[in-house]
C-alpha cells in the first residue's frame, strides 16, 4: 500500500490531493485507488509575503503529518507570466525545503506529463484532465476548487507511472 500525496503549487492556492494505492499485481485494472483528502491551503492576497510562506510552511507540515505520504508528486514550475511565475517559485522554495524535513521521495511532472497520464493526450483541456481524475477515482463529481483537481490528477500520474 503506497499513500500518494499530489502538490499543485501557488502561493495563493496550493492545491493538494492525497491518494491510498495498491497494485493490482501487475494488472492495471485490477489497481485499488482511493481518495484520501483533498483540498488547498490558501494565503490572502495583500498578506505580506513571508507571513503567507509561513502558512504555507505551517500548513505543509501539519498535511505531511496527518496524511503520512510515501511519495510526494509535484507539478514542475511552469513559466507563463513572470511575476506570478517569481511568487509561485517562492512557494515551491518552501515547499522543497518542508519536503526535504520530512525527507520524503519526490518526483515532477510537467503539466503535458500529466494530461498525457490521464488522457492519452499531452495537450488535454483542463475539464478532460478533471474528467479523467474523476472517472479513475470513481467519484460522482469533479472535484473543486481546480486546484485540489489538479493535486489529484498528479497524484494520479505518479501512480500510473510506477
Amino acid at each position: 500500500m503506497t499513500h500518494i500525496l499530489g502538490l499543485d503549487p501557488g502561493l495563493a492556492t496550493l492545491g493538494f490531493g492525497a491518494l491510498r494505492c495498491e497494485s493490482g499485481f501487475g494488472l492495471r485494472s485490477a489497481d485499488r485507488v482511493e481518495v484520501l483528502d483533498f483540498g488547498v491551503i490558501r494565503t490572502p492576497a495583500g498578506t505580506d509575503m513571508g507571513d503567507r510562506l509561513c502558512t504555507i510552511f505551517d500548513d505543509l507540515h501539519d498535511l505531511l503529518n496527518t496524511v503520512k505520504p510515501d511519495l510526494i508528486a509535484l507539478e514542475k514550475l511552469f513559466f507563463y507570466r513572470m511575476g506570478n511565475t517569481i511568487a509561485v517559485a517562492q512557494a515551491r522554495g518552501v515547499i522543497a525545503l518542508v519536503l526535504a524535513q520530512h525527507k520524503l521521495p519526490v518526483v515532477e511532472f510537467t503539466p503535458a506529463q500529466v494530461k498525457q497520464a490521464l488522457t492519452g493526450y499531452g495537450n488535454a483541456d483542463k475539464l478532460a484532465v478533471q474528467e479523467a481524475v474523476a472517472r479513475e477515482l470513481s467519484l460522482a463529481t469533479i472535484p473543486k476548487p481546480d486546484d485540489a483537481a489538479d493535486a489529484l490528477a498528479i497524484a494520479l500520474a505518479a501512480w500510473f507511472q510506477r
